[in-house]
């Protein structure tokens, strides 16, 4: 670590995998100082650049300037330290839906020292258990609107100290109350470029939540890579997104990337195609990140007479771009899609195409910093047009906390994702399939084997198996596979039973659409389930 940390608590530093087991950092370009705290870069510095009357945060009714966000975030930084105890290290779990509130709160920790989980609102208390025994968790702070799954979760942790905010920002809950008493300015932590920022949790195929570390520098090297090269960010843009701010995605491309550059983020608890729609056209919108199933829907709502002209910038990730999808946007539209794919072990985007230099069902090229190749089974590189696993090194990278199956992650200093790729002879990257059983709906990452032990969980249920189907409208959909215990009869009441089960036992986005029953599921002479089987027959 180049500079001294300023963490009282280690625990991040003492959780780091091995620093042999990293994988290569090419940071040629990217150059911070030793000493550099991101939250305070976004916000006060971010003013001191004379950007302090702009519009930083749009949602919830109102715009709030650069100064009035780094006023509000400097309140609610005292407000962790002086009345909720945080000290630099600690980490911090935020639950919230997408709206100023909650990038006031994680901007705030940032900025106190401490190191932020972003969690999605969807989940239930046995998802945030995971999170909070396995970063060891000393605080989280939680919008009023969903204290009732943090409430059980607490409950669970005794040792985890909660306190509430208002997402609505009507400054009515415990956090807001006191944070209206305090000064609007605060000496932020004097974080090293190397002192863990923020926790990104990603479920991975086994269900089983990793913890992927990132560095304050991480957070900008996102920005002032793949958002200045690929997007060419302005002070006028103003950004608008469906994916949460959980997701390391979204949080870089609703929070970080407008913020870095001085421009204007709009936030939406509810980022339905018809309400990014109508924030495109009030706002006039200029940069969206979303899946291509909402870009679909987008393009049914212009069709209609809706006005997205103001976007220059339609980004899409999460899930395969289908080429058709691509052509249409482009012919509606006249400008291209922006496919590109990130990881959470990533943090952000590290191939994506570009304004001048895009094809229809092409991944692209390597953001500046990053280099990539496809690698067979041994690690060694294919020759183009042939499919395997795709390996990518950079300025940013997988750490795994606890070192958690780093090695599977990394392999001879590069980053191995769970995807199958192939390159062509000009030089461009095209996604073949995924690698393992993650099933991605709607843009979200879905572990087949957490679905089947929330079903195992119902008293009808006497073995399942769930796999993922093509669907249309979200790309695939979760399909389970169901042998019911005797004296159990399936039907539409049973299909409703167990769906409903699902919803309440994990997020709800993660339930089966659809249910087989089956009187037996096929297996291998030891008993194990061949779900390739199962999905042979789709």
């Amino acid at each position: 670590m180049r500079g001294t940390s300023a963490h009282d608590d280690s625990f991040t530093q003492d959780n780091l995998p091995p620093k042999d087991s990293w994988p290569d950092l090419l940071l040629a370009g990217f150059d911070y100082p030793d000493l550099l705290n991101a939250g305070w870069e976004l916000t006060d510095g971010m003013v001191a650049k004379g950007f302090g009357d702009q519009t930083a945060l749009i949602g919830n009714g109102r715009r709030r300037t650069y100064k009035e966000l780094t006023d509000w975030t400097n309140r609610l930084a005292h407000v962790l330290v002086d009345d909720f105890g945080v000290v630099p290290g600690n980490r911090v779990l935020i639950r919230s839906a997408n709206n100023p509130a909650m990038v006031a709160c994680w901007l705030a920790a940032t900025k106190a020292g401490a190191v932020v989980v972003n969690t999605m609102p969807m989940l239930r208390a046995v998802e945030l258990t995971k999170y909070v025994e396995k970063a060891e968790i000393s605080h989280a702070i939680c919008d009023t609107r969903l204290m009732d799954e943090m409430t059980l979760c607490a409950q669970a942790c005794s040792d985890l100290k909660v306190m509430a905010f208002d997402g609505t920002a009507n400054h009515e809950a415990e956090l807001d109350r006191l944070a209206l008493e305090k000064p609007v300015t605060f000496e932020a932590v004097q974080t090293a470029a190397e002192d863990v920022a923020l926790i990104g949790f990603t479920s991975g195929s086994t269900g089983e939540p990793k913890g992927t570390m990132h560095f304050h520098r991480d957070l900008l090297i996102i920005a002032d890579g793949y958002a200045k090269e690929v997007l060419d960010v302005q002070p006028e843009d103003v950004f608008v997104g469906s994916p949460p701010l959980a997701f390391t995605f979204g949080l870089g491309g609703l929070a970080i990337f407008p913020l870095r550059f001085g421009a204007a983020a709009t936030l939406l608890e509810q980022a339905t195609p018809p309400n990014m729609v109508e924030i495109i056209e009030k706002y006039k919108a200029t940069v969206c990140f979303t899946a291509p199933t909402a870009y679909r829907a987008m393009m049914a709502a212009m069709e209609e007479g809706a006005d997205l002209s103001s976007l220059r910038a339609a980004v899409s990730a999460g899930e395969t771009l289908p080429a058709p999808v691509y052509d249409a946007w482009r012919a509606k539209t006249g400008k291209p899609m922006l496919d590109g794919i990130g990881a959470t072990e990533m943090l952000h985007i590290f191939i994506s195409n570009r304004f001048d230099d895009h094809r229809p069902a092409c991944t692209g090229k390597p953001v500046t910093g990053y280099e990539a190749k496809v690698v067979g089974p041994d690690g060694s590189t294919l020759p183009r047009g042939d499919v395997g696993r795709l390996a990518v090194r950079g300025p940013t990278g997988c750490r795994y906390l606890r070192g958690e199956r780093q090695e599977e992650y990394v392999m001879d200093g590069w980053n191995i994702s769970g995807d199958a790729f192939w390159q062509d002879g000009d030089g461009y990257f095209h996604f073949a399939a995924r690698n393992d059983d993650m099933i991605i709906s709607s843009g979200y990452n879905i572990a087949g084997p957490e679905v089947e032990a929330a079903l195992l969980a119902h008293e009808a249920v006497a073995e399942c198996a769930v796999i993922g189907v093509s669907d249309a409208a979200r790309g695939a959909i979760v399909q389970a596979h169901v042998v019911l215990g005797e004296g159990f009869a399936s039907g539409t009441e049973m299909t409703a039973a167990l769906q409903d089960h699902v919803k309440a036992t994990i997020a709800p986005y993660k339930y089966p659409r659809s249910v087989i029953f089956a009187k037996a599921l096929p297996k291998t002479e030891t008993g194990k389930i061949q779900r390739f089987r199962l999905r042979k027959d789709q």
